[in-house]
């Protein structure tokens, strides 16, 4: 499964549709969500959810104007929260077991196999459902001219800060035959480096976020100035100067993902292209993030994106990537094996047991590539190489991103 993005062009009223369209599938996700809430008793199933999306259709006439396949895409977002949920409590995880919460703010409508339809050229679409979209214009350097109309699974119509965009799910091989490189390498994800490997080299962490924190913070200031809280109480709109303020600040916004998102997928990239094998760590990202001191840092840095990216283009390329337990890879000396305990601040690895020393991130990197390499071929390890997260499910990510989404730069 390969997803290719286009920006869509039309007028104003289409525009409006597709808000209307998002509004729909949003209300009907929410329904199945509270009609699973109130029947638990008599054990709701996806099939049960997607036969209640007929019933709200002829509930609500609003909602039979959606196509009949966005409508049941819609309740298999509602299910997709509450599998989870089961699994959760079935595997008995710690903390919080992600109960199913009320979406309150959708970006995305998705279509399966019908309520759309590409042109001849394969650069316009047209919606055919009674929301009144209409035919848009696809802006992008992809050509669907390569693939056959029955390999798009899915169209996900995406609202960002500037602008909107069209989905294609392409259902292909993606497997690539690539020469092997004889090399192997532990990388240890990090802050000050981004990474770091056995072999010493460093990449360096390049803190988007850090660098345009100012301009964020000085449009999130002249976005506040423009609310009125009064209009709040009243329940009246806010001005239209708010909203264009509120679209500035979030574009901004957009822009550091954005290349967030690129420089992660160039360097997982290369790394995947240099080597056979990657060993990295399995870190507990959504923990790490409660620290409040490093909870910026460690946003910023994108740990999560980079290993989405780097389990895509392992399994893309028929490379193995395994992720091993973090536990004392960095407290370990990799020489002899004894830990070193250390504070976080201490960023050179000096062993009292044989004299080793070395960089703090370059010895728990060897430490990583040595758990990888002795998990190989066992069961019950950590290796993603046959079935990468991203790989699981053929629905789309509800925010409308796309972690094996290619760029032409590469």
């Amino acid at each position: 499964m390969i997803i290719y993005e286009f920006k869509v062009k039309g007028k104003d009223r289409q525009y409006r549709a597709i808000d209307d369209a998002i509004r729909t599938s949003q209300f009907i996700q929410n329904k199945c969500l509270r009609y699973w809430m109130d029947n638990k008793e008599q054990k709701v199933d996806k099939y049960a959810l997607n036969k209640y999306c007929a019933v709200l259709a002829a509930e609500f006439p609003f909602a039979d104007e959606l196509n009949s396949m966005a409508r049941q895409s819609a309740a298999e977002r509602a299910w997709g929260g509450i599998s989870r949920f089961y699994d959760n409590c079935k595997k008995k995880v710690k903390g919080s077991s992600g109960y199913p919460k009320f979406k309150k703010y959708c970006r995305s409508v998705e279509y399966k196999t019908s309520g759309w339809k590409l042109s001849n050229t394969r650069k316009a679409i047209t919606f055919s459902d009674k929301k009144g979209i209409g035919t848009l214009k696809l802006k992008g350097t992809y050509d669907l001219n390569y693939y056959n109309i029955k390999e798009i699974k899915r169209v996900r119509l995406v609202r960002r800060a500037d602008g909107y965009y069209a989905q294609f799910a392409i259902d292909i091989n993606l497997k690539v035959e690539t020469q092997p490189t004889n090399q192997v390498v532990g990388i240890d994800l990090g802050l000050k480096y981004f990474i770091a490997d056995n072999k010493g080299n460093v990449e360096l962490s390049p803190q988007f976020y850090r660098k345009a924190e100012r301009q964020l913070n000085r449009a999130n200031r002249k976005k506040s100035k423009k609310y009125d809280q009064a209009r709040k109480k009243a329940k009246k709109p806010q001005s239209t100067n708010y909203h264009k303020a509120r679209i500035r600040y979030a574009r901004k916004h957009l822009k550091v993902s954005r290349q967030r998102k690129e420089y992660c997928k160039r360097v997982a990239y290369s790394v995947i292209q240099s080597n056979d094998l990657v060993a990295y760590e399995d870190l507990n990202v959504k923990g790490l993030v409660r620290n409040r001191h490093l909870a910026k840092s460690i946003s910023d840095v994108g740990w999560s994106t980079f290993r989405s990216w780097l389990e895509y283009f392992g399994h893309k390329y028929g490379k193995v990537t395994v992720a091993v337990p973090p536990h004392n890879t960095s407290q370990n000396c990799s020489n002899c094996d004894k830990k070193v305990k250390k504070s976080l601040s201490t960023r050179t690895h000096v062993c009292p047991h044989c004299g080793y020393v070395e960089d703090r991130d370059v010895n728990a990197a060897i430490n990583i590539l040595k758990r990888g390499l002795s998990t190989v071929g066992h069961t019950g390890t950590y290796a993603w190489g046959d079935l990468p997260s991203w790989a699981v499910g053929a629905n789309l990510l509800s925010n409308g991103e796309s972690t094996n989404q290619e760029s032409l730069r590469l």
